[in-house]
């Protein structure tokens, strides 16, 4: 089996980070100021979008501590401090604290890697330091299609710095398929019971994506599962007709942020059309609006249905932007390294191509900075030490780095 080039560790590069955010905005005034794309949108309530910047701005330096991965769509840490990867092509690495990069683990299951494809999220189960338990989401080829799924496998590492899946079994399915290649989502995350929530998108073409509000699709919904993959007894739609009981809510977009926050509620943040990205607190039957209801436009500049921002038995985001900053990645920042970021989400940005700091109150948005990194940000993670690890990536494929933040 072939190993992949050894990576540097320790390496530093100039990312574009200096005491202030690059994008030279002063304290106070909004981060954004691109116009928008949906120009008559207004928001729903003050500080729905384009919050002020903190009066205090940490300084961040960054240290690249892998590099030389391939296209990486997901990191996770191991309980010793080495990092587990997944590749969107299909391959899942192990990451020595050295940064050098193990050879493939072996029996990971068939990915289709076309468009937004690939091997997706990963997650170690609650009890992982005894069960060794491993979850993953990837884009499923089938006979009928291909679509988001989730299994469980044990991860049995080896003495080369690689390892293998065992007892692989796929305990989560996002029905119907559809034969397409994009908005397969998604992300893991477990809340404090040990239930699992698993993001999905909604397969982006016109024809599946208004099936985001039918309870009986599992396209562009969030679903919450036991970790053999059952509905839980206490899902919103359980025991009712024409629903699949594993969805959490509904209406939504394409979802590739998610994390847990410090009172154990699930949070995320999903692509919207040309402008809309959403933050989102999303409670249980609740129903988000896409594709009836959504900040920003489509593609081509046209209105999105209706051009509709609110509607009755629908929820507003938390907080929306416009321009996209394409999220990817998210984390709750509950670390004592960079004190400014205490209690603050962490959101990659693809299109920002750096980090997004979102500085909470009351559940909304207060302040909003941004740490330029000139690479789009395909995953977040607050590491065992404190500091922040961002997983870069390049359009279209390329090598992928991992980058260290600490307060400088």
């Amino acid at each position: 089996m072939n190993r992949l080039p050894h990576i540097l560790a320790g390496t530093m590069l100039s990312l574009g980070i200096a005491a202030a955010p690059a994008f030279a905005q002063q304290t106070g005034t909004p981060v954004e100021t691109q116009a928008p794309n949906a120009p008559d949108q207004q928001p729903a309530f003050n500080g729905q979008t384009r919050a002020p910047q903190p009066a205090q701005v940490a300084t961040i330096k960054t240290e690249v501590v892998a590099e030389g991965l391939p296209h990486l769509w997901a990191m996770e840490f191991l309980p010793d401090g080495r990092m587990l990867v997944n590749a969107k092509q299909g391959a899942m690495h192990i990451v020595g604290t050295d940064g050098k990069v193990g050879p493939e683990i072996a029996n990971v299951p068939e990915v289709l890697a076309n468009g937004q494809g690939g091997l997706l999220d990963v997650a170690l189960a609650p009890d992982y330091a005894t069960s060794g338990k491993i979850f993953f989401s990837f884009s499923e080829p089938r006979d009928d299609g291909n679509g988001t799924s989730v299994a469980s496998a044990r991860l049995v590492p080896d003495d080369q710095g690689g390892g293998a899946l065992e007892d692989v079994s796929v305990i989560f399915r996002q029905m119907p398929s559809y034969d397409g290649n994009k908005h397969f989502g998604s992300r893991l995350a477990f809340g404090p019971a040990g239930e699992l929530y698993v993001t999905v998108g909604e397969r982006s073409d016109a024809e599946p994506r208004v099936q985001a509000q039918d309870l009986q699709s599992g396209l562009g919904k969030i679903f919450r599962i036991s970790q053999t993959g059952e509905a839980l007894p206490d899902n919103p739609f359980v025991g009712q007709d024409n629903a699949q009981p594993e969805i959490w809510s509904l209406g939504h977009r394409n979802l590739q942020s998610a994390t847990i926050d410090g009172q154990g509620r699930l949070w995320t943040v999903e692509h919207g059309p040309k402008g809309g990205d959403e933050l989102n607190l999303p409670e249980p039957g609740k129903n988000y609006g896409w594709p009836e209801v959504t900040y920003g436009v489509e593609y081509s500049g046209e209105k999105v249905g209706d051009g509709v921002t609110q509607m009755a038995d629908t929820e507003q985001p938390i907080y929306y932007w416009d321009p996209v900053i394409a999220p990817s990645g998210m984390a709750f920042y509950d670390g004592d390294a960079i004190p400014e970021w205490k209690g603050a989400f962490l959101v990659g940005g693809l299109v920002s191509q750096g980090i997004v700091v979102l500085h909470m109150e009351n559940d909304r948005v207060k302040h909003e900075e941004r740490v330029a990194l000139d690479a789009r940000i395909r995953d977040v993670k607050v590491g065992p030490d404190g500091a922040v690890y961002a997983v870069t990536e390049q359009r279209g494929g390329g090598n992928s780095t991992i980058v260290k933040l600490t307060k400088g």
